[in-house]
């Protein structure tokens, strides 16, 4: 063989060699390319997975985490309430609350200044009624003789103006039915700077205090001022309240304030209807 042939053998084998190594590296591309791209492809498909349950769990953290409010009850539950001063208040402004109006009175007028003492009560003075001159009109309480002392006392203290011009601070409508009045000092602290004794103290007993009837208010044996309460309605109450009077014109007044109701829709307070002492007369016997 001569040796130009021979070289061109060599040539032909080494070039089919690189031929063959070509066609094999592009094998290897094309084999590696699919497999990033199944891998890339498989990546996605994985990473949507993870998104979308992700995604779900948070949502589920987020209502599991959510309060859960009760429904809307049809009526409020009805409560018991331990004392008449501890009754919920019901807001003026509740369109819910049905309150009455208040009555056809005068506006009340500017209470006096506390400045009225005395250093003792007066030995005697009778009379046969006292006349209260409201706001909302007239209240007559005939004097009762057996509560001498307090009797007394308060027709001085008529005499004196004490009673002019003061508010009737204090209404209560649970428990015991009452209207208080006789301080000037109009929050229950007010008096005319001495005591009086007791007398006439009903027996205790079952509306041992009946309607009408006008008592003095104390803050224990032997501490009667000035302060007293007339009783709307029948009351039972411990018999240690002085019984000076008797309401013989005016009752209805005072039990319309009291169908008004107490001031913040409590039971015990000022009474939602202001009532006004403008002046107190005596009448004799």
């Amino acid at each position: 063989m001569s040796g130009s042939k021979r070289q061109r053998e060599l040539a032909r084998a080494k070039y089919e060699r690189q031929q063959a190594r070509r066609a094999a590296g592009a094998d290897r591309r094309r084999r590696n390319q699919r497999i990033v791209a199944v891998v890339v492809v498989a990546g996605l498909v994985l990473g949507s997975l993870a998104w979308v349950f992700i995604g779900r769990q948070s949502a589920d953290d987020t209502a599991a985490q959510e309060p859960t409010s009760a429904a809307p009850s049809a009526s409020p539950a009805a409560s018991t309430p331990a004392s008449a001063s501890s009754e919920p208040s019901l807001a003026a402004s509740d369109p819910a609350v049905d309150e009455p109006a208040l009555l056809d009175c005068t506006a009340p007028g500017t209470p006096r200044p506390d400045d009225l003492s005395f250093d003792a009560p007066p030995a005697e003075g009778t009379a046969a009624s006292i006349t209260l001159a409201t706001n909302c009109g007239d209240i007559v309480v005939a004097l009762d003789p057996a509560a001498p002392a307090t009797v007394a006392s308060a027709v001085f203290l008529t005499e004196q103006g004490f009673y002019d011009n003061t508010q009737c601070h204090r209404l209560t409508t649970a428990g015991i039915s009452v209207l208080q009045c006789g301080d000037p000092a109009g929050d229950g602290t007010g008096g005319p700077g001495y005591t009086v004794p007791d007398e006439n103290l009903p027996a205790d007993g079952e509306n041992n205090y009946p309607a009408g009837t006008v008592a003095m208010a104390n803050a224990g044996p032997g501490t009667s001022g000035s302060q007293f309460f007339i009783v709307y309605d029948d009351t039972t109450l411990p018999g240690a309240y002085t019984i000076w009077g008797q309401v013989t014109s005016g009752l209805d007044i005072v039990q319309e304030v009291a169908s008004v109701g107490v001031e913040g829709g409590g039971a015990d307070g000022p009474p939602r209807q202001p009532v006004f002492i403008e002046t107190a007369t005596i009448q004799a016997n």
